[in-house]
């Protein structure tokens, strides 16, 4: 028989395949235990679940879902575009923030080009840019975070794209505004520098985002927000970009024509309007991280400070850890990939759903 991964090119079939937290249902299935009685901390999702006027204004849009969705999310683009005052043609809308880094890569990409992230960061960037045919250059991590004057040194002429995570998944490391507007000013402006702000929300006001002031200066400037984590609607898919209109222009060339559905643009667009939602998401999250952090600690257990909705934890057997916590129905997040070995990412849910975690987790380590 003939081997048919031979029908597609090197660099498709290098890839490995993106995994994602485990799903409830798959560990129900697989140590047989109750739906109910499992806590899933490893996606990063709110566990307030999605703002209330959405799920009402969703209920009503399905009577339309046998209809095709506006290819070009015009209601969605004119409640971001008012929200972050950016032009309608600034904005290009995907099927998660995923897919406005593939579209990056796609629309910006060839092979032979070289993409910059850093080591530890998400791993959607190398996937992008493999896919592409392109060549991923890692910069070392200092301290788990972002090492811009090493991105600096590693641009070469065939450096076509950097990816910037801020905050950084899964380190949730934060790079201060001076240190990455200094390092825009510094990259050459044939380079697209690509800003995913997915944990934006959960940011201070001190440390939240100024990025999008920044466009007018750089216009090689894409920004990625998604609709995933603090307004609660990973399971409908939906991010957005904002960047010059002439980058919009050629992301969008590529972008599938319906790849936002409808019901996402209706729970999105409501979503956006609903702040106190989303005051209460961040109120939730910082009162989480601190139970999280605070029981760590009493474990002995070192962490990385985290600016996001998750902390990574260091735990001698770390997989073997995993596995006893998945035996007791609490999903959390190997990070081995990221080149951690040695921790744990744990998403910060409900206050009940953070003290399972601790009970159990100590109970593991005493054992």
């Amino acid at each position: 028989m003939s081997d048919l991964s031979n029908l597609a090119p090197a660099n498709i079939r290098a890839i490995a395949p993106y995994q994602g937290g485990k799903p409830i249902s798959e560990l129900a299935r697989e140590m047989g235990l109750n739906e109910a009685d499992i806590v899933k901390l490893a996606s990063n999702e709110n566990p307030l679940g999605m703002s209330p006027k959405a799920q009402m204004a969703l209920e009503e849009a399905l009577a339309e879902i046998s209809r095709y969705p506006d290819g070009n999310s015009f209601t969605l683009r004119d409640a971001v575009s008012k929200k972050y005052a950016v032009q309608a043609a600034q904005i290009v809308f995907g099927n998660g923030s995923n897919d406005i880094l593939e579209l990056a890569a796609r629309a910006f990409l060839t092979a032979g080009d070289e993409v910059i992230y850093s080591q530890h960061a998400f791993a959607v960037y190398p996937l992008v840019t493999q896919a592409a045919g392109a060549t991923g250059v890692v910069v070392p991590a200092i301290e788990f975070g972002h090492d811009l004057p090493g991105f600096l040194q590693a641009i070469t002429p065939k450096t076509k794209l950097i990816f910037v995570a801020n905050p950084n998944n899964p380190t949730g490391t934060l790079i201060a505004k001076p240190v990455l507007s200094h390092f825009l000013q510094q990259v050459p402006r044939h380079i697209v520098v690509v800003l995913d702000e997915a944990y934006d929300e959960y940011l201070s006001e001190a440390d939240k985002s100024e990025a999008i002031s920044w466009l007018a200066e750089f216009e090689n400037l894409i920004i990625s927000r998604t609709f995933s984590k603090a307004y609660g609607l990973a399971g409908l898919r939906v991010g957005f970009g904002l960047m010059h209109a002439a980058l919009a222009d050629l992301m969008n060339r590529v972008r599938q024509p319906f790849n936002v559905n409808s019901l996402a643009q209706v729970a999105a667009t409501v979503s956006l309007q609903d702040e106190d939602f989303v005051a209460r998401s961040y109120a939730a999250n910082q009162a989480g991280m601190a139970q999280i952090t605070q029981g760590l600690t009493r474990l002995g257990l070192s962490f990385i400070s985290s600016f996001g909705n998750f902390v990574s934890f260091k735990v001698t057997n770390a997989g073997a850890v995993n596995q006893a916590l998945l035996k007791q129905g609490v999903i959390v997040r190997p990070v081995a990939n990221y080149e951690m070995p040695d921790y744990l990412r744990v998403s910060i849910g409900l206050f009940s759903e953070n003290a399972r975690f601790l009970e159990v987790l100590e109970k593991i380590l005493g054992s």
